[in-house]
């Protein structure tokens, strides 16, 4: 290939000293071809393909590749042809004697033109774009997988993101929630996934069913949704860039905390520092550039949406209700009746009618039985057997002095003992665990073991006045007889002695 500098000497040579291109060939020991396409560019053009390169042994199979080429946007990135597999099944398949490079080349030709090519997008304040994304963390020392909420605002590319133990509907909800009141206003609207949490079903027209929890959201906070397009992420962008980088610059190295609590005060802290950056194109900073968005967003309302998922359900024969999985218990007395549940973030509702009776801690385990014993203690107290195996009662924390007025209950009473001492647990219904606890401390320094004397003691305690016991009431517990003495006796003694 003829370097630019000689080029210029034989331009120079011809066009200025007017030397022949006979002569310049001679001179210069290039063919005149050569010469003349120097006299017409000002530095070497560069190999120039006049006609499309002939492929006379993919004849015939082109057609072939291009329909297995469509088919693999049908498929995920995966599990799609590479080229040598076309190759290989071209040859099995339907006798191409050729070699691999044109397969290849074809292959990655047909790969390059059909590449999509995406619109510069603008974004106009008060609109946003949510989204899930996936980290591992650390919680209370054990690793997990989080799933991350993002809220990003494309115009000011502020964002929200708070993490959970599930992507579920009432974590979309809650997240949004903290969201709103993260930022103190609502945005005009919000673009989605089609996630099932969100859209029941996508009808023939593109509309979109949404599920009832989702409707009534859109309700209370009067937002637009839109959503993009079946496996199009490029359809919100902003958002799933941010769930990357949220991804890449929050939860790196694996972060750890004792709570999820813990994790989003984190969270919630590092998108407050963020606002001060100033991202490559803008000359103002994030927080900023936020002002415009807040000035197009909706008020906030007067109450935030309850975010929640709800469903019924009934109270089997060992008085469970069962929800996502795992069962939870509810008192004995709403055995076999309708209830309805409420699932929170955190926690699980569960009420009958327009009475809330029973709350759980939220657990996301699989199959698992969670237990208040409280809610077993009446019927425990009428099947008494049944107090060594009772399973709610199982791993319950008690303080040493009500195990021991259990021993004494039962070494003193027998099987009426251990239904006293249920019935001693039963004021923990009214009470809280500390004012019982102390109230059978005094019971156990006064020698007064019995349910009555507790529940005295523990009525004593609430309405701060000193106890006045009679222990005449309560005839079963031990007396010790002891005699008095006279001078005759001492005497009988003095005289032993002599």
């Amino acid at each position: 290939m003829f370097t630019v500098d000689l080029y210029r000497r034989v331009r120079l040579a011809c066009h200025v000293e007017g030397l022949s291109q006979r002569e310049a060939s001679r001179r210069f020991g290039v063919s005149r071809a050569s010469i003349s396409k120097m006299l017409h560019h000002s530095e070497p053009p560069g190999y120039q393909r006049t006609e499309p390169v002939k492929r006379p042994k993919l004849d015939g199979f082109t057609e072939i590749i291009d329909t297995i080429l469509e088919g693999d946007r049908q498929v995920g990135r995966k599990q799609r042809h590479t080229a040598k597999r076309i190759f290989e099944r071209l040859r099995s398949e339907y006798g191409f004697d050729g070699g691999y490079t044109i397969i290849k080349d074809y292959v990655r030709e047909q790969k390059r033109v059909s590449r999509e090519v995406y619109v510069p997008l603008s974004h106009t304040p008060g609109h946003g774009q949510a989204d899930f994304g996936e980290a591992q963390v650390v919680i209370g020392g054990v690793q997990q997988k989080a799933h991350f909420f993002v809220l990003d605002l494309p115009h000011s590319d502020a964002c929200y993101v708070r993490a959970y133990p599930r992507a579920t509907t009432e974590a979309w909800l809650d997240g949004h929630n903290h969201a709103f009141a993260f930022f103190g206003a609502v945005p005009q609207s919000i673009v989605y996934d089609n996630d099932r949490c969100l859209v029941a079903r996508i009808m023939p027209d593109g509309t979109r069913k949404r599920t009832d929890s989702f409707s009534a959201f859109l309700s209370h906070y009067l937002v637009k949704d839109r959503y993009g397009r079946p496996g199009k992420g490029n359809d919100k962008g902003k958002v799933e860039g941010m769930v990357g980088y949220t991804r890449r610059n929050f939860m790196v190295p694996i972060p750890s905390f004792a709570s999820f609590d813990a994790f989003n005060a984190y969270l919630e802290d590092a998108c407050i520092r963020r606002q001060s950056d100033i991202l490559s194109g803008h000359k103002v900073s994030i927080g900023d550039r936020l002002q415009a968005d807040l000035a197009a967003m909706r008020p906030l309302p007067a109450t935030l949406f309850d975010a929640c998922h709800k469903q019924a359900g009934r109270v089997t024969s060992l008085s469970l209700v069962r929800y996502k999985g795992n069962d939870y218990s509810v008192p004995v007395a709403f055995a076999h009746r309708e209830v309805w549940v409420r699932g929170y973030v955190g926690e699980v509702v569960i009420g009958c009618a327009g009475e809330i009776i029973a709350r759980h801690e939220r657990s996301y385990d699989e199959a698992d039985m969670v237990f208040n014993p409280l809610h077993y203690l009446p019927l425990i107290e009428r099947k008494i057997m049944s107090l060594d195996q009772a399973a709610p009662l199982d791993g319950w924390d008690l303080p040493e002095e009500i195990h021991k007025l259990r021993r004494l209950l039962e070494a003193r009473m027998g099987k009426a003992g251990k239904r006293e001492y249920v019935q001693v647990l039963r004021l923990l219904d009214t009470v809280d665990m500390a004012t019982l606890s102390a109230a059978v401390k005094d019971a156990l320094n006064l020698g007064a073991i019995g349910y009555d004397a507790v529940k005295h003691l523990v009525l004593c305690r609430i309405e701060r006045r000193p106890a006045r016991l009679d222990l005449t009431l309560y005839p079963y517990l031990p007396r010790a007889n002891v005699g008095t003495t006279s001078p005759s006796t001492y005497m009988c003694l003095v005289g032993v002695a002599s």
